[in-house]
């Protein structure tokens, strides 16, 4: 029995199944005994737990279970080991220097290259350009001319500080002052608007008995844009300030029609308004009167027609000429196109053409059966336009990718090297003006303000941003309007709406990141600057594909002069201010310096463009605008800009964007919101069958007139009908 026991004892050690560890990786389970086949263990395992009993039964079990234990805890050590030797070199890639041993989450994003794979910069050779010159001061004085009331003459002279006439005012006071008709042609900031303000005054100052204010209108002036509208109303505020018994008015869009069917009730004596709010108050005043106009004035002439208001301008001209009064006509415009000549066809009788050129130094008075050949000579003349002499003009070719950082070193440049500096920069459209402003308020004055940048004797952020387009509020126009004009320096962001007829003092350089659809609206932006004898300087942004727009420009006498790109980028870098006064030329590691600041300032801008969903909206909607409107150009110009020629990359990268972005309009009405969606218009004729310069042309109305079309005064007055009747509004 005892032997039997032995036996058992003996037999029983290899039933129990033991791990023997033989690589710290792998782990392998050993019988001991003799375990030819698989069913060998479970046999004696069987027989084993037959002979066991009580506590020898319950202790196998108890060994058992342990064992099992054993296993899972070690096998979850071995796991841990494996992932433990693999998470260090897991850390060394994602760690990045410069971030204090911090892991990244993601891969840093890659750009592309500023300078690679850009379109070569061709050549250009300036031509020989014989420029229409205007001799803007003449030796003659406003004491000079009889016919002037002294007190007149004394607040010109004490008042608005001239006593000098220019050419243009020389020539055309006189003859409006006989009664006639004028035609008047002359270069932007010339005085055109003191040549038909003074004699206005003088002859509505010398009727007898005096004018009173319930008289209503005696002379009406109509300008395209608002602020030219209040410009104008302030001139003739201070030509009428001795004048106490003669009352101005303005009528404009975005104000109240309430208010302003106040001030014609109690009356207005000079009513200066654009074209779309007269229409409104036309057909919806009652008390407006036009029977004693003896003045019409017709400002930018040439900008009205382009904007589409030639059925609003015909519109006044009837419900003038039903009043049965005779008046005098002036048509005014820096340049002459056909629209100008047909309309002057239409308005102006027997006209005097005032044209101060070195071609035409003399008036030519218009007779009836000589019209058609007259009209030819300004049509030759047209061709051609008059820049100021003391005007210098500037160019600089740009691959696409480089437009912004270019545009940012050039402000910055500037006011690195005079701290006293005004500058108007036109866009192409509201969505671009308004992206530029956020870009330029939060993104460049945080990198002029960094370290790279403390050694600027100038910080952007003591620079003045201000933004102007039609889609602002009117209040904040006007707020704009009058804070650019009364600093002594700032960055005014705009759109053509500040292109004609604004006398913004002092103004030092004009810059078109944009090129202008025609030589004619060149003229004018430069316009801004330059102005009654002061100094000016501008700057046309052009890509590659773009420099045959430099030959368009000298084929209406219009010359320019080239700047390097290379020598804008350079004022990034503080060390070189000296050499660029010097004269010297780039070397190749100054040039490398220069480049890595322009894609480092790249990066700053591209990060703050990703940094919100809503910066990032705002950059594909600028680009949308801009593409739009680059499709927009006329036919004579598509050569030169045509859509297809623009590399969407390339130009996504000048608003801050990384990659194109693959189905914008799709992207950016998923993120519209639908109170700002607008009604699709039903009436014919309104948006529909026109070409893309017409629909560009007609979106542009609201930046100039009321921004009501008669539609919505008539959906207006149907509701107010069916709520309860009301009388017509006086």
């Amino acid at each position: 029995m005892a032997e039997e026991c032995l036996m058992i004892n003996i037999t029983s050690e290899p039933r129990i199944n033991t791990f023997v560890k033989r690589n710290p990786n792998n782990f392998e389970r050993k019988n001991f005994g003799n375990t030819p086949n698989r069913a060998q263990p479970n046999r004696e395992k069987r027989q084993f737990q037959n002979s066991r009993s009580g506590s020898s039964a319950k202790s196998a079990k108890q060994s058992t279970s342990a064992v099992r234990k054993i296993h899972s805890n070690v096998e979850k050590e071995r796991r841990k080991e494996q992932v433990s030797s693999v998470a260090p070199k897991k850390r060394k890639v994602m760690e990045q220097p410069g971030n204090k041993g911090e892991p990244k989450t993601m891969d840093p994003i890659k750009t592309s290259s500023l300078f690679r794979n850009n379109p070569e910069i061709p050549a250009i050779h300036k031509q020989a350009v014989k420029t229409l010159r205007e001799s803007i001061f003449t030796t003659t004085h406003f004491h000079d001319l009889d016919e002037l009331h002294p007190h007149l003459v004394s607040t010109l002279n004490k008042v608005l500080k001239l006593s000098l006439m220019t050419s243009i005012q020389k020539q055309a006071i006189p003859v409006l002052l006989e009664g006639k008709d004028a035609l008047m042609q002359s270069q932007t900031g010339s005085g055109k608007t003191l040549a038909f303000g003074v004699p206005l005054v003088q002859s509505l100052q010398s009727i007898q008995p005096k004018i009173k204010r319930i008289d209503g209108p005696y002379a009406i002036v109509i300008v395209p844009t608002r602020e030219l509208a209040l410009q104008s109303f302030a001139t003739v505020q201070k030509l009428i300030k001795p004048f106490t018994w003669i009352v101005p008015g303005v009528l404009m869009g975005g104000e109240k029609r309430k208010s302003e069917k106040a001030r014609l009730r109690r009356g207005i004596n000079i009513l200066i308004s654009t074209p779309g709010r007269l229409v409104d108050h036309i057909k919806n005043t009652k008390n407006i009167c036009f029977k004693r106009v003896q003045w019409l004035v017709i400002d930018e002439a040439d900008r009205l027609l382009d904007l589409g208001f030639e059925k609003d301008i015909a519109v006044i001209l009837n419900a003038l000429t039903a009043a049965n009064v005779k008046r005098q006509n002036i048509l005014l415009s820096a340049t002459l196109t056909d629209g100008v000549n047909r309309l002057a066809g239409i308005s102006l009788k027997d006209p005097v053409n005032i044209s101060i050129t070195e071609t035409n130094q003399c008036k030519t008075t218009f007779a009836t059966n000589e019209m058609k050949t007259e009209h030819k000579n300004i049509e030759k003349d047209s061709n051609s336009y008059s820049i100021p002499d003391q005007l210098q003009q500037f160019m600089v070719l740009i691959p696409s990718k480089l437009r912004l950082v270019t545009l940012s070193a050039f402000i910055l440049g500037k006011f690195k090297i005079e701290k006293k500096q005004k500058m108007i920069i036109f866009f192409s459209s509201c969505e671009s003006v308004e992206f530029h402003y956020n870009l330029f308020t939060n993104a460049f004055t945080s990198y002029s303000a960094s370290k790279e940048q403390k050694q600027l004797p100038f910080s952007a952020c003591k620079m003045l941003f201000l933004r102007l387009h039609g889609n602002m509020e009117q209040e904040a126009r006007k707020q704009t309007f009058l804070e650019f004009s009364q600093s002594n320096m700032g960055v005014l962001l705009c759109t053509d709406v500040a292109a004609r007829g604004l006398d913004l003092p002092e103004v030092t350089w004009i810059v078109q990141y944009n090129a202008p659809t025609s030589p004619a609206d060149y003229v004018h932006r430069v316009g801004r600057t330059a102005r009654i004898g002061s100094h000016g300087y501008s700057l046309l942004f052009l890509t590659p594909s773009e420099a045959e727009y430099a030959n368009t420009l000298a084929s209406h006498q219009i010359s320019v002069s080239e700047i390097k790109m290379d020598d804008i980028l350079s004022a990034l870098l503080i060390e070189h201010t000296q050499r660029k006064k010097s004269g010297k030329k780039l070397d190749g590691a100054i040039l490398q310096e220069v480049r890595e600041s322009a894609t480092a300032l790249q990066r700053v801008y591209e990060t703050f463009v990703h940094s919100t969903k809503e910066n990032l909206l705002q950059a594909k909607k600028a680009l949308q605008s801009s593409i739009r409107a680059y499709a927009t150009y006329p036919a004579n110009l598509k050569q030169i800009f045509h859509v297809k020629s623009l590399h969407l990359g390339h130009a996504a990268k000048s608003f801050g964007l990384r990659d194109a972005p693959q189905k914008l309009s799709v992207t950016i009405m998923a993120n519209q919101q639908k109170k700002n969606l607008k009604p699709k218009m039903k009436r014919s004729g309104l948006g529909r069958n026109l070409s893309a310069a017409a629909q560009v042309a007609f979106k542009l109305r609201s930046e100039y007139a009321s921004g009501l079309g008669e539609t919505f005064y008539k959906v207006k007055k149907k509701q107010k009908s069916l709520r309860r009747p009301q009388p017509e509004s006086a």
